[in-house]
């Protein structure tokens, strides 16, 4: 997995949008939920997972990009800018010249020792220049933080509407609140620094997966709620005001007279909530349920016929 453009699915000159999308499609395919029998899908999603974590930073995708760095974030060439080498004389390959004891006379009275100049150049204990550990300790790659740790949690479908914090135990056995971020849906996954296994660099990171429970009541349209409320006959005649659910509780809604079924009602606000921190709406369509006992209707309607042909306009 050397290259996080093809890990991704993606070209070298694609955005910010395009690489979150393609990102998004691989974790909901490859997680480890969902094949919990194909370790090579949860190898696939680590390794999706690192190549997204590359390219949505802008300056390590910078990095990547000019060959600073590899797929893991470490430098790519921590010897870069010595040039020939050591080895070999005047006609060694590429024509590259190796140091000979001459080469380092002429500096004065002094004795020249070749041991403190190549334990200079390589960290060793007597380097007279850069201090101690000096010449390329400093360009080591620097170690690795330990694994991350994937998380799924199973949030209400009122709670993800609402924003509600949720609670969720790592793998050290810790519980910890956790506020869930505007523009949640589902499969979103929130990063929490430090959380992961540890390693020579310091701790991972836990991904918490976020997975949104269905309600039996309630749909979710984009940031808008959907609900099927049911009224009566008078109701929808001659109107009046009827409690109607809604995720952040019960609200009187006014029903006009001779509403038909099918209407969808508007309520404001009552949906989820988005990344600008505005919410959506909750749209209540109408259901017009005719009475158990029918016979008391029918005496009422006795002798009475609607003319009018609701199909008029279906040319059937």
């Amino acid at each position: 997995m050397a290259d996080p453009y093809s890990t991704l699915g993606v070209t070298r000159s694609a955005d910010e949008k395009a690489i979150k999308s393609a990102y998004r499609k691989l974790a909901k395919e490859l997680h480890p939920d969902k094949n919990k029998d194909n370790p090579k899908a949860a190898e696939k999603f680590s390794d999706v997972t690192k190549a997204y974590d590359l390219l949505s930073d802008k300056d390590k995708r910078a990095q990547f990009d000019r060959g600073e760095i590899d797929m893991e974030g470490n430098p790519t060439n921590p010897f870069g800018g010595m040039g020939g080498g050591f080895g070999g004389g005047a006609g060694g390959p590429g024509g590259q010249r190796g140091f000979r004891a001459e080469d380092f006379q002429g500096f004065g009275n002094d004795q020249v020792d070749l041991g403190d100049i190549f334990e200079g150049l390589f960290g060793g204990g007597r380097a007279r220049s850069g201090g101690p550990g000096g010449g390329f300790a400093g360009r080591r790659p620097p170690p690795r933080k330990g694994a991350d740790i994937g998380y799924t949690l199973r949030v209400p479908f009122i709670d993800a509407a609402t924003l509600r914090d949720q609670r969720i135990t790592l793998a050290d056995g810790k519980t910890i609140d956790l506020k869930l971020p505007k523009g949640l849906e589902d499969g979103t996954q929130m990063r929490l620094k430090g959380k992961g296994e540890q390693g020579p660099g310091g701790a991972g990171d836990g991904i918490v997966t976020i997975r949104v429970v269905g309600h039996k009541l309630y749909k979710r349209s984009g940031d808008d709620v959907r609900f099927d409320l049911p009224i009566t006959l008078d109701e929808a005649v001659n109107g009046g005001k009827v409690r109607v659910p809604t995720v952040d509780g019960p609200v009187m809604m006014t029903i006009k007279a001779g509403t038909d079924g099918g209407t969808v009602l508007r309520l404001k606000g009552k949906g989820f909530t988005r990344k600008n921190g505005t919410r959506g709406d909750q749209l209540v369509t109408l259901e017009i349920q005719l009475p158990e006992n029918l016979e008391e209707l029918a005496k009422r309607l006795d002798g009475w016929k609607d003319e009018s042909d609701p199909r008029a306009d279906l040319g059937a």
